[in-house]
């Protein structure tokens, strides 16, 4: 566009009203979606899931202490944020990004199932309290990377509430379920955060990147973020200055993520969409009962079924998907991921978030890790 700063793209309504209305409505209607009433609240679209964790970790770092932002961390007393134990790495990586420290994390337990243990949270934030940390952040996870699980929102937004912490959901992975009649449930409470992050580019067929980060709030992400550039945002302009968005974002050229979303909820009705994300969560029940679509398995080879000494079969079980895997890529057929967990040795991590998927798909991916690893 002549005569216009190309990094202003999606900042003013000026330059790009289209995107900009695109936005406001979408965004509320994702916040009706968790719950908040009339869709009230704030939010941006980031260039993923991390990105969003981190905008939740600097509002509410901000909300608890807005002299930050011009004198830094120098002028907070120590802070300390939680989050399960199978949370997202982006969590640490958000502290260290912010100066806040990735010892300032602290990891709560995880039952069998992969799900936050509330008692455990209540603990490590009184425990904090008494070596002198501040609590000021806990993320909770609505379907975990690993073994798809949905951490108890309810229980936790008790505790947030108890001890006055920010209350955020790293839904990037299952916040879609919310689309979902069906599996709705398993984010009973996520209207009750104070932020919530929902990648619409997972399970959602959105392309990538496609990343949101919600806020309950409303003027909060302005007033931590806004440097009030006056070669863009001058106070003096013809319409509502809310729909100039861009004092809202860290970054300074922002893509028009928006229209990937609009364009595919326009081309659903509602009853697709919801039919879209219940294909995915029951296609692998095939295979597991899983919490969301993450299938975590071992194969266990012909030569080891009958290896009675568990040290013994571990060792060897350990070694087996990353052959597998190693099979797979040289055949060029497929490629699962694999990882340990705890003390759980080497397993496959299947993960489907194509509603093309099919119940054939499934039985060729079994079939396939059989025959490439018959012989070990």
């Amino acid at each position: 566009m002549l005569g216009t700063d190309n990094d202003a793209l999606l900042f003013t309504y000026e330059v790009a009203p289209v995107f900009v209305l695109l936005e406001y409505v979408t965004l509320k209607k994702m916040r009706e979606i968790i719950g908040w009433q009339d869709g009230s609240g704030d939010g941006i679209f980031s260039p993923g899931g991390a990105i969003s964790n981190m905008y939740a970790m600097l509002l509410a770092r901000f909300k608890m202490f807005p002299e930050v932002k011009e004198k830094g961390m120098s002028s907070v007393p120590r802070l300390a944020a939680f989050t399960s134990e199978h949370s997202h790495f982006s969590i640490k990586k958000g502290a260290a990004a912010l100066g806040i420290g990735t010892e300032s994390v602290i990891c709560v337990k995880a039952d069998q199932t992969g799900k936050m243990i509330p008692a455990d949270l209540e603990r490590k934030i009184l425990e904090a309290k008494q070596k002198g940390f501040v609590p000021f952040f806990v993320s909770a996870t609505a379907g975990t990377t690993v073994y798809g699980a949905f951490d108890p929102l309810i229980a936790v937004s008790d505790i947030c509430k108890k001890y006055n912490v920010w209350f955020h959901v790293d839904g990037a992975w299952g916040g879609s379920l919310l689309m979902s009649r069906r599996h709705r449930w398993k984010l009973d409470g996520v209207d009750r955060a104070n932020s919530v992050t929902w990648n619409p580019h997972k399970m959602m067929s959105v392309p990538l990147q496609c990343s949101a980060l919600l806020v309950r709030e409303e003027g909060l992400m302005q007033n931590c973020n806004q440097m009030h550039a006056c070669y863009l945002f001058q106070q003096d302009k013809h319409y509502d200055l809310s729909y100039d968005t861009g004092d809202k974002a860290l970054q300074c050229g922002r893509h028009v993520d928006i229209f990937k979303l609009w364009l595919m909820w326009r081309a659903k009705v509602p009853l697709k969409s919801n039919q879209h994300v219940d294909i995915d969560c029951v296609c692998l029940c095939l295979c597991s009962q899983p919490q969301h679509t993450n299938v975590c398995f071992w194969y266990l080879p012909p030569g080891m079924r009958h290896i009675v000494d568990k040290e013994e079969k571990n060792k060897r079980l350990h070694k087996v998907a990353p052959v597998i895997k190693a099979r797979m890529m040289e055949y060029g057929t497929t490629m699962v991921s694999y990882q340990p967990q705890g003390d759980k040795v080497n397993f496959f991590r299947m993960v489907i978030s194509n509603p093309a998927a099919t119940f054939e798909d499934i039985d060729f991916l079994i079939e396939e890790i059989e025959r490439l690893g018959h012989d070990l």
